[in-house]
């Protein structure tokens, strides 16, 4: 019994994610990495401050921030959506 061919099917971005990443491209790269480590100093400073749930909090933003930059940049060198950018 032979397997049938799956069907191919084209999806593309919705409005919003399309209006997120030209608004984030616009960003350079390095912001995110300065903002991660901006959240790194503030928990530090929180900690010494002997605020310990603050510094928890603020210092778990890093990994976030660091993955919305890789995504940025991602976007930025392979674009998001194949069938727009092939042409």
């Amino acid at each position: 019994m032979a397997i049938p061919a799956m069907e191919r099917y084209e999806k593309s971005e919705g409005t919003v994610a399309r209006t997120i990443e030209e608004q984030t491209s616009k960003l350079p790269s390095d912001t995110f990495l300065w903002a991660a480590v901006g959240t790194m100093v503030v928990s530090a400073g929180l900690q010494m401050a002997g605020n310990k749930h603050a510094s928890l909090f603020v210092g778990q933003w890093a990994p976030t921030i660091l993955i919305m930059g890789l995504y940025n940049k991602l976007v930025k060198q392979l674009g998001s959506d194949r069938t727009e950018n092939a042409m």
